[in-house]
């Protein structure tokens, strides 16, 4: 007896550059599994979603034979409608799986899955590259990495780092018992350095160790690899290439100095926006973003309240880098809202953003994207959308 359609659906979450699946009780995608599984169900589709680890800055050709792995895991060989949703670099490890003749294991794993594949979403992804890659390429940027690896390699840089992570922790609490308000770092001091320990176990070790190991996704994200990328890797024909785009606006640091004099986290982290944005606002000379053809750039250009130009980015990724195959919408929100990083309120729990860009991104926006991503799914499964 053959289960039903609705039991043969599986949804893969692939995290981007720098992602993980959890660290301690941290997750990448926060909430999405379960605003997407009803999104999903409101259109009548049963579906089992799930969240899946990678290589933080591995290749993206590694990257995607991990996403085999994981596939392989859960099952998916058997599942009859298989779909994959790749935030930010994630949606390259997705396009590469997927690519009609790719060769990524002598077992031929991809061409299984790709059969089985009926939609792609890629999400904030740089189908053409981000000026930021170039910044960690140079010396700066490789400077930057390397003491991630001190820490995480050497026992004395663990230890330092446990030591700090105790007495931030301790601060974190007093400022709570004070009546500070909360901020995203009280979320990172009690779902990750509350149980920190020294050892080489450690998630949080895990995952710098991993960093430190395999790079190779900083020098493949530069306009440059994606425009070699794009030339090699094609797209399978029985799929649906759905991209959705995201920007945030241009950094106000003068503002939120003048309206929050008194907390530092959010000047402080708006003034990384500012220095993030500015990186990304500068498109290559030699390898601009191909135009957007006219209907495209109007549904983009009516969707953001700031003008829409190559320098215009969510922080992280060029927003005309982030357009691949058919345009599914555009939202205004930084790169880590769209994946549930934003402030969100429950009855027992407020947690904020990581970064104040001043997207004003909230659960209404989240809640609408998400469920436009599912109708994405819907319709690519023959479901109505």
């Amino acid at each position: 007896m053959h289960a039903n359609r609705s039991e043969m659906t599986q949804v893969y979450l692939v995290p981007g550059f720098f992602g993980f699946n959890e660290i301690g009780s941290l997750n990448y995608f926060n909430k999405v599994s379960e605003v997407l599984q009803d999104a999903l169900a409101e259109r009548s589709l049963e579906a089992e979603v799930i969240e899946t680890g990678t290589l933080p800055a591995g290749s993206i050709r590694r990257r995607a034979v991990r996403l085999i792995d994981h596939v392989r895991e859960h099952g998916g060989h058997a599942h009859e409608h298989l779909h994959f949703i790749g935030h930010s670099t994630g949606g390259l490890d997705v396009r590469m799986l997927l690519s009609p003749g790719v060769r990524l294991r002598d077992t031929h794993e991809e061409v299984e899955i790709g059969s089985r594949t009926r939609s792609a979403v890629t999400l904030s992804t740089p189908h053409h590259g981000t000026p930021l890659a170039n910044f960690f390429t140079s010396m700066n940027g490789r400077n930057l990495l390397y003491l991630m690896t001190l820490l995480a390699t050497s026992r004395p840089g663990r230890y330092g780092v446990y030591l700090s992570s105790r007495l931030l922790y301790t601060g974190v609490r007093l400022a709570r018992v004070l009546g500070d308000q909360e901020s995203r770092v009280d979320a990172f001091a009690e779902k990750v350095l509350k149980n920190l320990k020294p050892s080489r176990g450690d998630d949080l070790w895990d995952f710098v160790a991993q960093v430190s190991r395999d790079q190779g996704a900083m020098v493949q994200l530069t306009p440059e690899s994606l425009d070699l990328f794009n030339g090699a890797v094609t797209d399978r024909p029985n799929v649906k290439y759905v991209s959705f785009v995201s920007a945030s606006p241009p950094p106000d640091l003068r503002k939120f100095l003048r309206l929050r004099r008194h907390n530092l986290y959010e000047p402080f982290t708006h003034a990384v926006y500012a220095l993030s944005y500015a990186i990304t606002s500068r498109e290559h000379a030699r390898y601009p973003y191909p135009p957007l053809g006219e209907a495209d750039a109007a549904r983009m250009a009516g969707s953001f309240p700031f003008e829409l130009s190559p320098a215009t980015n969510d922080g992280v990724v060029p927003a005309l880098s982030q357009v691949w195959g058919e345009l599914g919408g555009a939202v205004v929100g930084d790169h880590l809202d769209v994946v549930g990083q934003f402030q969100q309120s429950t009855r027992n729990n407020t947690s904020d953003t990581w970064v104040k860009s001043g997207s004003g991104f909230s659960e209404e926006r989240f809640r609408s994207l998400w469920g436009d991503i599912a109708s994405v799914i819907a319709r690519a499964q023959g479901n109505p959308g």
